[in-house]
């Protein structure tokens, strides 16, 4: 079940949403505050003593720091609360903008809060899942002793015969398994083919763009071709992504000005 807060400056439609978040089966708890920096106060309060809060309804227009201002600061804590915007204007380019789960326009109806809550408690239950799976790991044979690579520290994977190079921020680690089997390992949790010896960590992605006609990755610190077989899959779900994440959160997707390549960290990609 959900711990939410509720934030509004007008004490009738605060009383009002609190009534209607308590009514819902999906809500444990529910918290309220009247300001932005009353809310950020508890929000901060609540992470220090180990409380946990699953999504914030925020009124934009608030005294001092406003609900755009307020979900703007949250968005830079670990353990965020996903955002749900409850206002009387039309902000969904905002949203969007933010991250928002939903938003909901006042008055606020009682059918629609619900699905809102609804959107929140999947997004919640979609995250728990996501980092439950990031927990998968690796483990590497080094001299002797045994590293372990977690899945989401990996940028890019690159084929060498039965074997795969594993790229980190850290450096490159060789494991004993087929391409083939790895993909089939991550391919759902954002792994995807962009070369038949490469195979991508899209959270790794900052840019897509094309150089001398042939689709390239900026990953990490490195600059990856995408073969011409599978240059519309990544686009795609690059774009999906973006989509899904935000514009802040995405990679860059589109022709630069001019191109850059950044500096290589291990042995180079096969040909195509």
């Amino acid at each position: 079940m959900l711990r939410v807060m509720a934030v509004d400056d007008e004490a009738s439609a605060l009383s009002e949403l609190a009534y209607l978040l308590r009514q819902n089966e999906r809500i444990e708890h529910v918290t309220t505050a009247r300001d932005g920096l009353s809310a950020l106060h508890t929000i901060v309060s609540m992470m220090g003593a180990g409380e946990r809060l699953d999504g914030a309804f925020l009124d934009i227009r608030l005294p001092g720091l406003d609900g755009l201002e307020l979900a703007r600061v949250i968005a830079g804590l670990p353990s965020r609360p996903r955002l749900v915007f409850v206002t009387a204007h039309d902000c969904a380019v905002r949203a969007f903008e933010l991250e928002a789960v939903d938003y909901v326009l006042k008055p606020v109806r009682a059918d629609r809060l619900a699905e809102a809550v609804r959107r929140l408690s999947c997004a919640v239950a979609a995250a728990a899942a996501e980092e439950e799976d990031d927990t998968d790991v690796i483990p590497v044979e080094l001299a002797g002793r045994t590293k372990f690579v977690q899945r989401q520290a990996v940028w890019y994977a690159e084929a060498h015969g039965d074997y795969v190079r594993l790229h980190t921020v850290d450096g490159a680690y060789l494991v004993r398994m087929p391409l083939a089997a790895l993909e089939r390992r991550w391919g759902g949790s954002g792994f995807l083919r962009a070369h038949r010896s490469t195979l991508v960590n899209t959270r790794h992605v900052s840019e897509l763009r094309f150089d001398a006609g042939r689709m390239v990755l900026q990953v990490g610190t490195e600059t990856l071709p995408v073969s011409r077989r599978h240059a519309r899959q990544v686009r795609d779900q690059l774009v999906r992504r973006l989509r899904v994440t935000g514009p802040s959160a995405g990679p860059s997707v589109g022709p630069p000005a001019s191109p850059s390549v950044g500096p290589a960290a291990g042995p180079p990609v096969g040909a195509m």
